[in-house]
């Protein structure tokens, strides 16, 4: 178990389980929210034994979306009424490194779940669009948040919800700023399953979690990369990317053992070789 100020990661191999942890605060994103992530998710990433990840939250919900108090003295530009070019400089930098915040979650090789209890507002929709796959509870409650405080959300919901849920779904998100349940996340495919409560969702992603843990991590983490690649390109360039793929991960131990199970009649045991 590994205790990082804001977050809190435990392997429990081959999952690893990522908790937003400041549930006294209902998992406002302080600045150790958003430098954390990333040696958090290269750790994960260079870790052979994990193969899927889990990000929840600690406490009554995953994140009430990004904690401003606290992110103010980080951030003195925002109220700098001057404006000049220096500190608009200075400010694009702070925004792109916030940005790799969420997208490092994206770049893991491992597929990273996110299961999601209660608020899940602001920068904790945007993290949660960062993952592979979004569960919830059914008291879940949804918002992009920006637009209602004057902010245009920029660290990666704008690109990657369009993706999920279709761009007229993310438009209306966005310029409304409304809450949303958790049959509605179903509805529009934000969230791939809706469960009766947190301890039956903790369950779904830990189970979800180990059918992913269970195939090849080569096969596993080269889809990965296809789908991620496949983003934006035609067909034939995902087509000619996937190819040159498989080629590089064959021949493998796992296809070898896979060939194996299968004529012996039992279940294949990988090893990611």
């Amino acid at each position: 178990m590994s205790d990082y100020q804001f977050y809190l990661v435990e392997k429990k191999p081959p999952l690893a389980w990522v908790y937003l942890n400041r549930p006294e605060k209902k998992n406002a994103m302080n600045p150790p929210a958003w430098k954390e992530t990333l040696p958090i998710f290269e750790d994960l990433d260079a870790d052979d034994d994990i193969r899927a990840v889990i990000i929840s939250g600690k406490g009554p919900c995953f994140s009430a979306g990004i904690d401003l108090i606290a992110m103010s003295a980080d951030l003195p530009e925002l109220m700098d009424s001057g404006q000049r070019g220096g500190i608009k400089r200075q400010l694009i930098k702070k925004i792109y490194a916030l940005q790799d915040t969420m997208s490092c979650v994206e770049w893991c090789r491992k597929p990273v779940i996110a299961a999601i209890h209660g608020f899940c507002i602001g920068a904790g929709l945007d993290l949660a669009t960062a993952c592979d796959i979004r569960l919830c509870s059914a008291d879940a409650r949804f918002c992009l948040k920006e637009a209602a405080v004057a902010f245009v959300a920029d660290v990666g919901v704008l690109q990657r919800l369009p993706l999920i849920v279709g761009q007229g779904i993310a438009r209306e998100l966005a310029y409304t700023a409304k809450i949303f349940n958790a049959s509605r996340a179903k509805e529009i495919l934000l969230v791939n399953e809706v469960y009766d409560n947190q301890e039956a969702l903790m369950a779904g992603a830990g189970a979800m979690a180990m059918q992913i843990a269970d195939n090849s991590p080569l096969a596993v983490q080269a889809s990965k990369d296809v789908i991620k690649f496949g983003v934006g390109k035609s067909i034939e360039d995902g087509l000619k990317y996937v190819a040159s793929m498989s080629t590089n991960i064959i021949p493998s131990d796992d296809l070898m053992e896979a060939i194996t199970a299968f004529s012996e009649k039992r279940k294949a045991k990988f090893t990611g070789k």
